[in-house]
C-alpha cells in the first residue's frame, strides 16, 4: 500500500513543476516579444539596429542587478510568494508596453518587466532542487526549462500573427493577460523545506559571506562565464531573427515569425529534453560528465550556424534546418548547467548562486548580445551603403542595406560558440579537480 504522505508529496512536487513550467513559459513569451515585433517598432520609431538591440536587451539591465536581492530572498522567505508577485508585476508592465508612444517609453516599461522577471529563475530553481532528488533533478530542470522554447515559440507565433493583423501594440496586450492567472496558481504551491531532497537530512546552517563562498569554486566561475557567452549568442540571434528573415529573405512579419518560432521553439525542444537525459546519464559515468556533453554539442553547432547565416536570399529551408539544428544543440546547455550548479552549491545558497549566475548571464550576455550585434549591423550597413555609392545616413537611405549589414554581424555567434566549448571544457576540468579535494 502506498504511503499517503509520499503520494501527496509526489503529487505536490509535480503540481509545482507544472506551474513553474507555465510561469517560465510566460516569462520567455513576454521576454522575446520585442524579437517578434521589433521590425515594425523600429520602422515606426525610425530606430537604428543598435537602438533595436538595446530595446531587446532593456529588461536585462535591471534584471541582472535585481536578481541578486531576489536570490537572497529566495533563500529566506517562501519562494511561491516571490513568484506570484513577480509574474503579476511583469505581466501588467508587458500589457502597458502596448501604450508606448516613443522609444523611451517602451524602454522604461521593459526595464520594469525585467524587475518582475528577475524573481522567476532563482526562486523556481531553488524550489525544484528541494522538490526532486539529485538523480532526477536534471530531468525536472529540463521540464521547467521547456518553458523557454515553448514560451519563445508561442511569442513569435502569436505575436507575429497578431502584429500582422492588428499591429504590434495589440501583441503586447495579448501577452500581458496569462500571467495574472498564473500569479494566483503560484500561491497553491506547497513550499518544501530547504534541502528536503538532499540524500542525507542534515541541519541547515547559516553560511557567512555567501557570495565569497559561491565564488570560491573555480567550476562556478567558469559556469558563470559560460552563461554570459551562451546568452550573448542566443539572445542576439533571437532578437534579430525576425528582422533578418524580413530583410535578407524578404518575408512578411507573420511568415518570418513562424520560421523564428520553429527555430527557437520546436527545434529546441528535443535538444532541451535530450540534454536533461544525457546529463543524468553522463553523471552516472562521472559527476561532471554532463559538462563534456555540453562542450561537444556546442562545437557541433558551429558549422550549422555558419550554414544558416550563409544561406542565400530566399533559401529559407536551409536557414530553417541549419539554424534549428544549431539551436537544438545549444539547448543541451540549460538543464545540464543548472543541475551542475545545484550539485556544487549548498542547498541554502542555491537561490543566491543562481542570482549571481544570472546577473553575469544577462548583464554580460543578454544585454550586450543584442546591442553589440545591432551596433555591428549598423556599421556594416553603413559600409555596404558607402560601397554602393550611397553616402546619406537617413533611415530611408540605409534601409536597402540593412539585410547585408545584419548578416555580417551574425558571424559573431559561431566564433563565440567555439569559445563557449572551450569554457565548458575548463569547467569540466576544474570540476574534476574540485571533486578530488
Amino acid at each position: 500500500m502506498v504511503d499517503q504522505k509520499t503520494s501527496v508529496t509526489r503529487a505536490s512536487a509535480w503540481f509545482a513543476l507544472v506551474v513553474l513550467f507555465l510561469i517560465n513559459m510566460v516569462n520567455f513569451f513576454d521576454r522575446l516579444i520585442i524579437g517578434a515585433v521589433g521590425e515594425p517598432i523600429r520602422r515606426e520609431f525610425e530606430l537604428s539596429d543598435a537602438s533595436l538591440g538595446l530595446l531587446s536587451a532593456a529588461f536585462t539591465l535591471l534584471y541582472a542587478f535585481v536578481g541578486i536581492p531576489f536570490g537572497r530572498l529566495a533563500d529566506r522567505i517562501p519562494r511561491k510568494n516571490i513568484l506570484a508577485a513577480g509574474v503579476f508585476v511583469w505581466s501588467l508592465l508587458t500589457f502597458a508596453s502596448g501604450f508606448a508612444r516613443n522609444f523611451w517609453q517602451i524602454f522604461l516599461l521593459r526595464l520594469g518587466v525585467g524587475v518582475g522577471e528577475a524573481s522567476c529563475a532563482p526562486a523556481a530553481t531553488s524550489l525544484i532542487s528541494d522538490l526532486f532528488p539529485e538523480e532526477k533533478r536534471a530531468r525536472a530542470m529540463s521540464i521547467f526549462m521547456l518553458g523557454l522554447p515553448v514560451g519563445i515559440a508561442l511569442s513569435f507565433w502569436v505575436s507575429g500573427t497578431v502584429a500582422q493583423t492588428y499591429g504590434w501594440r495589440a501583441a503586447f496586450f495579448v501577452a500581458g493577460v496569462p500571467g495574472i492567472l498564473l500569479a494566483a496558481a503560484a500561491m497553491f504551491i506547497r513550499e518544501p523545506a530547504r534541502g528536503a531532497a538532499a540524500p542525507q537530512a542534515e541541519p541547515i546552517e547559516k553560511i557567512e559571506r555567501p557570495f565569497r563562498k559561491i565564488l570560491s569554486s573555480r567550476t562556478m566561475i567558469w559556469l558563470i562565464l559560460s552563461g554570459a557567452i551562451h546568452n550573448f549568442s542566443l539572445y542576439a540571434l533571437s532578437s534579430f531573427m525576425t528582422p533578418y528573415l524580413m530583410r535578407h529573405h524578404g518575408l512578411e512579419i507573420r511568415d518570418a515569425a513562424i520560421i523564428a518560432m520553429l527555430v527557437n521553439g520546436v527545434f529546441t525542444l528535443p535538444g532541451l529534453l535530450l540534454g536533461g537525459i544525457a546529463g543524468d546519464l553522463a553523471a552516472k559515468w562521472r559527476p561532471n560528465g554532463g559538462l563534456l556533453v555540453v562542450a561537444a554539442a556546442t562545437l557541433l553547432s558551429v558549422p550549422l550556424f555558419l550554414a544558416g547565416i550563409m544561406a542565400e536570399s530566399g533559401n529559407t529551408s536551409l536557414f530553417l534546418w541549419a539554424m534549428g539544428g544549431a539551436f537544438a544543440l545549444m539547448y543541451f546547455y540549460y538543464s545540464i548547467t543548472y543541475a551542475t550548479i545545484a550539485r556544487i552549491v549548498e542547498p541554502q545558497l542555491r537561490g543566491t548562486a543562481m542570482a549571481v549566475y544570472f546577473m553575469a548571464m544577462y548583464l554580460l550576455g543578454g544585454a550586450l548580445g543584442p546591442y553589440v550585434v545591432g551596433a555591428v549591423s549598423d556599421h556594416f550597413t553603413q559600409k555596404a551603403a558607402t560601397a554602393a555609392g550611397v553616402f546619406e545616413t537617413t533611415s530611408a537611405a540605409l534601409e536597402p542595406f540593412r539585410g547585408t549589414g545584419l548578416q555580417s554581424a551574425m558571424y559573431i555567434v559561431p566564433v563565440l560558440c567555439v569559445a563557449l566549448a572551450a569554457v565548458m571544457l575548463l569547467a569540466w576540468q576544474s570540476r574534476s579537480s574540485d571533486s578530488t579535494k
